[in-house]
């Protein structure tokens, strides 16, 4: 009986004939993947590419309006300058011509009695206005171009560059005789020449800054700020 059970063996043994080998249970479902990712922490990579991702999206707009700010700034001082160099270097030719030309002789008519050319010398202030006052004067032009200066680091309008720009120019023209022109320094006289009939005489710088007051006036009307900003009272 022995010999027949070591030959036959019995279904209890796991080594008898004809037995299987145990099967793995798969009702539980598969067993689950494991990789070096399901070892870091959930979201831990998420949180980083989502801090990659806000400072990319959110920084780029800043970064760029930032950049586009700074060259618009610019353009505006630029044109801020060139309109004072062209009304600076407009009064100051005008005034050396009729200096040479003009002054000591005869008023030259350009349209009848109505518009004259006549050289004359100025103490006061725009359109012969003050001739008691012409330190003060010099003193408030001179302060007109350091306020415009200080301006100009914030000037975004180009129409408000204009307008300074006319103001800047005019008072540097008329500072100009006041420091270099009889009879002394910051007591010269201002060259006009432009004399309209029943109206001071007047001279190109003297225009600029009218111009420019007025435009400051209708820009500040209109709610424009220096800035470039706008807003409605």
């Amino acid at each position: 009986m022995a010999e027949a059970e070591r030959i036959i063996g019995t279904p209890d043994t796991p080594g008898a004939a004809g037995a299987q080998p145990e099967q793995p249970d798969r009702s539980a479902g598969p067993e689950p993947e494991r990789s070096d990712r399901s070892a870091a922490p959930q979201g831990a990579s998420d949180e980083v590419a989502g801090a990659d991702g806000e400072s990319s999206v959110s920084g780029a707009p800043e970064a760029s309006g930032e950049a586009a700010a700074a060259p618009r700034g610019r353009r505006r001082i630029a044109v801020l300058f060139t309109v004072a160099a062209l009304a600076y270097a407009l009064d100051l030719i005008s005034k050396l011509i009729v200096v040479a030309k003009l002054e000591h002789h005869e008023p030259i008519e350009i349209i009848g009695d109505w518009l004259k050319f006549e050289a004359i010398r100025n103490a006061g202030a725009a359109f012969g206005f003050g001739e008691a006052f012409t330190i003060i004067f010099t003193v408030i032009a001179a302060a007109v171009i350091v306020v415009i200066a200080r301006l100009a680091r914030k000037l975004y309008s180009l129409p408000w560059a204009i307008a300074l720009g006319l103001l800047l120019g005019g008072a540097l023209g008329n500072l100009t005789d006041r420091i270099f022109r009889a009879p002394g320094v910051l007591e010269g006289a201002v060259v006009d020449f432009i004399a309209p009939k029943h109206f001071a005489v007047f001279n190109l710088a003297d225009s600029a800054i009218v111009c420019g007051g007025i435009l400051i006036v209708l820009l500040s009307f209109r709610g424009l700020d220096p800035d470039g900003t706008v807003h409605k009272n």
